[in-house]
């Protein structure tokens, strides 16, 4: 563990900041074309964020959060916590931050040149290696506690897909169970799978999907969107048939419902986001002690594209979900909606404060443009940011209360 940073270099790290914000992008861009010219370390990315600028424009935001914060760590523990659950996910290990760190100095000194002093250079080595330690510690943690949880594991499991379900015109679910056929760990709704997927001509790629089945000890389920330009999705949905295999680390992820739950709980999702929530409805509704009340609002472009609609339908009209659908572009007529209230239009931040419990646990996932719009307009109306709680997707370009792509 690296010894606590000291004064002189929180003050240097601090100094940096206006630099950081002219040319933090520009920092980041050099540090990852270092990283991606290693084949072995270049796989550990997701290279679609990279040919759209997201992950060093994340990098960029995370870098100059924990400059700003350099004086204050405790803000950044709950960043500190999501990166150490992908990194886990991602099976990232001791050995690749120093190659981390050899890039981004590399890449301070190159953009910056002359202004790029001795000081300068030592601080951020240091400071660099303060965080480093700090992920370790928490991800050695992680490990060691997946792998002595039932039905829990390290590094890439071996899952075969069992069976392929088409829940709407973008959207397949793929069931999974190992291939050693043991139990598994037995996620929190909420959680997600990250995956190691070999496409052919592409190589080695890595992502994560939500969990979108109740807890198991036999397998789980991911729901996945066919993205126009998704090398992983276009794959899984064309040529992922029953039987192939693919290599899962254990569930991850803080974006979990209470224990006990004492307040109403709004699951506020647009797109494909709704696949946790399918997860937490499942578990929530099979469980006749939890006496919250749940409420279900959801946006998609069209009754085509929402998956899980038949699903969620039939536990409304059982009354154990309260379900509101909005349709951007046409909605189903009433006997096909039967069960929730449709929507035209999309959903927006003053129809949920006005129609949810006042005093609920909101729940956001979905598109980025989506959170920041809800999240950005229930503070507005008064809700308390304790109560906001939302997932992650990709590298949250614009999302500065996360460090995930560092």
């Amino acid at each position: 563990m690296a010894p606590q940073l000291d004064d002189q270099t929180r003050a240097i790290i601090t100094a940096c900041v206006p630099a950081l914000e002219a040319h933090g992008l520009d920092i980041t861009r050099e540090m990852y074309s270092r990283l991606l010219a290693d084949p072995a370390i270049s796989a550990l990315f997701n290279r679609s964020h990279q040919k759209s600028g997201e992950q060093p424009t994340a990098l960029a935001l995370a870098v100059l959060t924990y400059a700003r914060n350099i004086n204050d760590l405790g803000k950044l523990t709950g960043m500190v916590e999501r990166i150490a659950e992908k990194h886990v996910g991602l099976n990232i290990l001791p050995e690749h931050y120093p190659h981390v760190g050899t890039a981004l100095l590399g890449a301070i000194k190159h953009v910056l040149g002359d202004a790029a002093t001795p000081e300068i250079m030592d601080a951020w080595a240091k400071g660099y290696q303060f965080l480093a330690d700090v992920l370790i510690n928490r991800e050695s943690q992680l490990y060691t506690a997946n792998a002595n949880t039932p039905g829990g594991w390290t590094g890439w499991r071996p899952f075969i897909i069992r069976n392929r379900v088409v829940e709407s015109d973008i959207v397949m679910s793929f069931d999974l169970e190992p291939t050693d056929g043991k139990p598994v760990l037995r996620h929190k709704p909420g959680q997600y799978l990250s995956f190691n997927i070999t496409v052919p001509g592409q190589g080695s790629q890595r992502r994560n999907y939500s969990i979108s089945s109740a807890p198991s000890d036999k397998g789980y389920r991911i729901s996945v969107r066919r993205q126009p330009e998704g090398v992983v999705s276009n794959w899984l949905h064309s040529s992922a048939v029953e039987g192939t295999e693919l290599l899962v680390s254990a569930p991850a992820g803080s974006f979990t419902l209470p224990s006990p739950i004492a307040t109403p709980v709004v699951l506020l999702s647009a797109g494909v986001g709704l696949t946790p929530f399918v997860s937490m409805v499942d578990t929530l509704t099979a469980e006749p002690a939890v006496a919250t009340s749940l409420h279900y609002v959801h946006g998609t472009h069209s009754p085509q594209t929402e998956a899980f609609g038949p699903h969620i339908r039939a536990l409304a009209a059982k009354g154990q979900v309260k379900a509101d659908v909005f349709y951007s572009h046409g909605k189903p007529d009433a006997a096909q909606n039967a069960g929730t209230t449709a929507h035209e239009g999309r959903v927006t931040a003053e129809w949920v404060r006005a129609n949810t419990p006042a005093d609920a646990l909101y729940y956001i996932c979905g598109p980025e443009g989506f959170m920041q719009d809800m999240i950005t307009g229930l503070k507005a109306a008064g809700v308390p940011e304790s109560r906001l709680h939302h997932e992650v997707f990709g590298s949250a370009t614009t999302m500065e209360d996360t460090l995930s792509a560092a």
